[in-house]
Parts: structure tokens; C-alpha cells; sequence
């Protein structure tokens, strides 16, 4: 699954969202970069897991003495890097890396950030100093389930357990404590048909992700546009175009 989870998203390339127009409405009172400014301070080391571009990581993280992002596809890494380039901030490094194969020293970071992204619990652990700390957001399998409903497929569609579970079970398994799930509720209202359209050419939300299905040609699929004007005329609102996300937060700490 990851050779072909590596492909799709090497496919994709494009990972400016900043030209998408929507608006959003969080209605759980979660904030991991409130979270990791809290738990972080000049001297701390942090390594981000699915870094992208690392649009997130330069423009949302705290000032730190050093941060690592990391990513296994060599695409975003060069997409990070450029972006990196640009800001001119000096501790930030940006390499590839799969999160299941980790080749990270042993009790080396105070803070580990997984953004939407496959992790191993375990190796996590064993990269985290002690009492160091695990922020995870992930997309959970309720995400856009209304869309996902009408298309008949989706990201987790088929999926029995959620990921949240599987994360939160693995994580007490790796030996963290107070490991804390919190399921996540966002409105998100699109412009237009185009920015909702942009979106989902640039996410899995419609593609068979899935943790039990393995598809040997995993690639970006095509978008049923009668499909889509029938959601858009059902969900369009004062705000704009209704999509109800689901994610997940999860933190923990090593003891």
C-alpha cells in the first residue's frame, strides 16, 4: 500500500491550497499548534511527520531551536524546500523519510507532530526523550461521509475500524501514557464549485484509501461531475458549499 500510496501522491504534485476560498467553522475546541506551542519552548527539538510542503511547519509551528519535517514522497520534500528557501528561517530541515521505517536516533526529540499521515507507534516512542510528547491530527473515517455517501466511495469508506481507534489502540500499545482521543467537528464552506473541485483534486477524500483494501493501481480517479453539482445543489448555503469534516486529535506522552 505504501509504494502506491507514494505514487498517487508524487502524481499530485501541485500543494498550494493558499488559492482555495472557503471558510471554516471549528466547533471542538482543539488546537494542535496551540498544543505544541505549549509544550515547547527555544530549546525544543520537534519532528514532523507527513510534512508536505511544509507550508504548516513554517508559517504555523513555534520558534524552536531546531524542527525536522519529513515526508516520503521526494516531491514534497523538493516542494518544502523551495518553500523553505523562500521564508529564510534558518531551523527548519526538511528530508524524506517513511514514518514506518524510521531513522531517527534514539530519545532525540521533546515534541513529535503527525499530520494526517501513517505512523509507527512504537518507533515514535523510541525517538521521543522521555517525558516527550506524540500531537497527532488525522482524517478520521466519518470525514465528508455525506459526499463520500453519494459517490460511493471515498477515503476509509470500506474501512470496519476507524483510524482514530487503530491510532489510539497502537498508541497505548507502544506504552504512552495519558493518551488523550479527541474526535474533531469542522464546517467548511467553499466559495464555489471550483474551490470545492480544487480541493478534491488535490486530496483523497474520493479515492480508495483504505487500511484493509489494497488497490494495485491506486491513482488519482476521475470526479463525477453530475455527481458533484447533485451535492453542491443539496449542501450550498449563505457561506457557501457545506462540507462537514471529521478528524481526530490525539496526545500522549512518553514516560
Amino acid at each position: 500500500m505504501k509504494n502506491y500510496e507514494l505514487e498517487y501522491y508524487n502524481n499530485i504534485k501541485n500543494w498550494d491550497f493558499s488559492k482555495i476560498k472557503f471558510e471554516e467553522e471549528n466547533l471542538t475546541n482543539w488546537d494542535m499548534y496551540k498544543i505544541l506551542k505549549e509544550c515547547t519552548n527555544e530549546n525544543s527539538v520537534v519532528l514532523d511527520l507527513g510534512t508536505a510542503g511544509g507550508e504548516k511547519v513554517i508559517n504555523e509551528f513555534p520558534k524552536v531551536r531546531k524542527i525536522i519535517g519529513t515526508d516520503f514522497s521526494e516531491e514534497m520534500i523538493k516542494t518544502a524546500n523551495e518553500n523553505l528557501k523562500k521564508s529564510g528561517k534558518n531551523n527548519i530541515e526538511f528530508k524524506i523519510m517513511d514514518n514506518l521505517n524510521m531513522n531517527t536516533p534514539d530519545n532525540f526529540f521533546d515534541v513529535i507532530v503527525a499530520r494526517h499521515t501513517c505512523i509507527s507507534a512504537k518507533q515514535i516512542y523510541k525517538t521521543l526523550k522521555k517525558n516527550g510528547k506524540l500531537i497527532l491530527r488525522g482524517v478520521d473515517k466519518l470525514d465528508c461521509w455525506q459526499l463520500k455517501r453519494l459517490f460511493g466511495k471515498g477515503q476509509a469508506f470500506n474501512d470496519i475500524k476507524p483510524i482514530s481507534q487503530i491510532d489510539y489502540e497502537n498508541i497505548l500499545d507502544a506504552g504512552f501514557k495519558n493518551v488523550e482521543l479527541i474526535p474533531i467537528h469542522i464546517r467548511e464552506y467553499y466559495k464555489t464549485k471550483e474551490d470545492l473541485l480544487a480541493l478534491l483534486l488535490k486530496t483523497p477524500i474520493l479515492d480508495d484509501f483504505s487500511e484493509i483494501n489494497v488497490n494495485n493501481n491506486l491513482k488519482k480517479q476521475n470526479i463525477d461531475l453530475d455527481k458533484l453539482d447533485m451535492y453542491i445543489k443539496e449542501n450550498t448555503y449563505d457561506k457557501g458549499i457545506l462540507l462537514i469534516r471529521r478528524y481526530y486529535g490525539i496526545v500522549a506522552e512518553k514516560k
